[in-house]
């Protein structure tokens, strides 16, 4: 039981460092140091926490930044399994009409993906089953975007993204543009369930809670148009038994594809020799919010 003296030390104390911030002179900055310190003491406060449990706290935070390098990056790990990521994206992504929704980044994207053409294949020599995907872009009132940038990357049939691998290579990762109706259509690889990096601290306390470190099968894309609203989404395969329990809660259902599996034999759009390996195709309608 806290006593009147002790909430009033507590209160002082609270008080005097938000006020140590009344100087700032950016105000919004003020405003987000000022709450920041609210929040935390709040926390620290609700919990009772302890000096060995705020130093734990310390250690853990360490780890995680020990970790992070330009390859990895486990402090987007944390935000996304904390769900701050998502609630980051729904905070700056407000409803607007019929636009695709976003969902989070993730730690994986890479600058300078090669372009592939209009039918290329993103996947570089990743291991999977071949994936027809198909679809248009257009803006919120109907319109075709013509020249829509569209960033793609996804983890191979080994649950791994190329930047995981020590090899340097490029695979499952690629750019394009729509088509002047809009359109476009890509050979990548049928998505399939992979943990999250779990070898850290994120993944340690993951563990430590009996939360799973997998994530739903799933396709990124960043598409990106002059004047509208750049759009980070993925798209993930119906069926999957991971849609309820995504790791980093990302699942939206307006995001989940039907991925239609193709027996062996079957012709495919355009015409590509796949000779006795089955694949797949999805569509997927992108609607791109204004700026």
């Amino acid at each position: 039981m806290t006593t009147d003296e002790q909430r009033t030390r507590e209160d002082e104390l609270v008080q005097l460092v938000v006020d140590s911030f009344d100087g700032t002179p950016d105000p919004r900055l003020r405003e987000i140091m000022q709450s920041a310190v609210r929040h935390l003491h709040g926390f620290l406060r609700d919990v009772r926490l302890t000096e060995e449990e705020w130093s734990q706290g310390i250690d853990f935070l360490t780890a995680v930044g020990h970790l992070t390098d330009d390859r990895r990056q486990e402090f987007i790990l944390l935000s996304d399994t904390l769900g701050a990521s998502m609630q980051t994206i729904a905070i700056n992504n407000e409803a607007h009409g019929d636009a695709t929704e976003a969902t989070v980044f993730g730690p994986f994207f890479v600058d300078d993906a090669p372009e592939v053409p209009l039918g290329g294949d993103i996947a570089g020599g990743a291991a999977g089953q071949p994936c027809w995907v198909e679809g248009t872009v257009r803006d919120t009132e109907g319109r075709p975007v013509a020249g829509a940038r569209l960033e793609v990357w996804e983890a191979d049939d080994d649950g791994f993204y190329d930047v995981q691998y020590d090899d340097d290579r490029t695979a499952g990762r690629a750019h394009l543009f729509s088509d002047d109706d809009g359109g476009f259509r890509f050979w990548a690889i049928t998505p399939t369930p992979y943990p999250i990096p779990d070898d850290g601290p994120v993944g340690a306390m993951l563990a430590a809670t009996g939360r799973s470190p997998m994530r739903a099968s799933h396709l990124h894309f960043m598409v990106t148009a002059a004047h509208l609203r750049t759009l980070v989404t993925h798209i993930f395969v119906r069926g999957d038994e991971l849609l309820d329990s995504d790791s980093v809660f990302g699942v939206k259902e307006s995001l989940v594809k039907d991925f239609v599996e193709q027996p062996a034999g079957t012709p495919t759009p355009d015409g590509r020799d796949l000779g006795d390996a089955a694949w797949s195709r999805v569509g997927f309608d992108i609607v791109l919010a204004p700026a």
